[in-house]
């Protein structure tokens, strides 16, 4: 193996509307922060979220279109990974069961896929095969209500899914009704069922996007993108409740233009959460209490472009590439390993609106 082969692939989903390139493919050198492209860019359609199979060979994509190949509808796509050569090869596509993709999450050692429709407001819950093909939908789950926002909130969006380390609850972001849904995921049978309780109430007008869970599966921190906060909570893994605590802002006390939220990443360590700020243009930077899990405001960095749509760490946490949609580039900053801050390396790659970044 020579020193090429250790440095990691690095998928980019972008938003290609008409056009034919979907998903490219970079390595990342893990000594300079360079970022080579390899070979051309796939063939598909607004791959808006990509997410690994746990065999490291299978990728999946929702792909956020209006139709595709005589389905109404979003999709969800199915590839193939060559390691050698970091080439992606489509298997199959099918139905997302809802409008606007925006989210999905492999569950059961592989053997589904959640998907968060963001236009209908619903959850698809599709069977991966043995082959990892994808199968026609086994569930779909509608949300109903609304927010405080006349125009964002006029119904439910349900905008990002994740299972909990035990792999027995899923838990559901609604943008358009300020709530987390929590169901009870049955991994033998690929289905969900509500909790009790059936979700956790945000503040009005939050506009919960995405979330994670911190290592050992016991707290959960929530990116809110209206109000540009993250809400924290305590999280009981043998009953799936949620236990609100704090509520902080992301952006900067004498911040007074206009900015969203978009992503959110807890560090390897489990030491520092970042998120993403659109409009601010920034990574807000969070250190992580280890014993309440409270966080602490450590500042922000400029994503080194605009709109920074997503960003994602390397599994050592050295790196951390930051997709700035309106800019056209993916940033690279080296992150300290001390005080979690991401410094700006000079490294980028350019690419058509990047909306979505995953290590290989």
């Amino acid at each position: 193996m020579n020193h090429s082969d250790r440095n990691p692939l690095v998928f980019v989903g972008v938003y290609n509307g008409a056009g034919r390139d979907g998903i490219f493919a970079f390595r990342l050198n893990l000594a300079s922060g360079a970022l080579t492209p390899v070979g051309n860019g796939l063939e598909t359609r607004n791959a808006s979220y990509l997410a690994w199979h746990p065999d490291g060979v299978h990728l999946y994509a929702v792909n956020e279109v209006a139709s595709q190949d005589g389905i109404k509808g979003g999709t969800v796509s199915a590839f193939i990974l060559d390691s050698a050569t970091g080439a992606l090869r489509f298997i199959n596509r099918q139905p997302s069961q809802g409008t606007s993709p925006c989210h999905l999450c492999v569950a059961a050692g592989g053997r589904s896929i959640l998907v968060a429709n963001y236009g209908s407001g619903t959850v698809g819950v599709l069977p991966v095969e043995a082959d990892g093909r994808l199968g026609p939908a086994r569930q779909t789950i509608q949300h109903e209500g609304r927010g405080l926002d006349p125009v964002r909130q006029k119904h439910a969006h349900a905008h990002a899914v994740a299972v909990d380390p035990t792999g027995c609850f899923a838990l559901v972001c609604d943008l358009g009704i300020d709530r987390v849904m929590v169901y009870r995921f049955d991994p033998e049978r690929g289905l969900l069922q509500p909790n009790d309780p059936p979700w956790v109430q945000l503040r009005p007008g939050a506009g919960p996007r995405h979330l994670v869970f911190a290592p050992g599966g016991r707290r959960v921190y929530v990116v809110n993108e209206l109000d540009s906060t993250v809400a924290g909570f305590a999280f009981d893994p043998a009953s799936g409740a949620l236990i609100a605590g704090q509520t902080i802002s992301t952006l900067p006390a004498d911040f007074g233009g206009v900015s969203a939220c978009a992503a959110i990443r807890l560090h390897p360590s489990g030491r520092f959460l970042y998120v993403s700020n659109r409009g601010h243009d920034s990574i807000a930077v969070f250190g992580v209490d280890p014993a309440t899990g409270g966080l602490e405001p450590a500042g922000h960095v400029a994503s080194g472009g605009r709109t920074p749509r997503d960003f994602t760490l390397d599994p050592s946490g050295t790196f951390l590439l930051a997709a700035n949609q309106d800019s056209n580039t993916i940033a690279v900053f080296r992150v300290d390993p001390a005080t979690g801050r991401p410094e700006p390396t000079g490294r980028s790659a350019t690419l058509p609106k990047p909306v979505c970044v995953v290590f290989g």
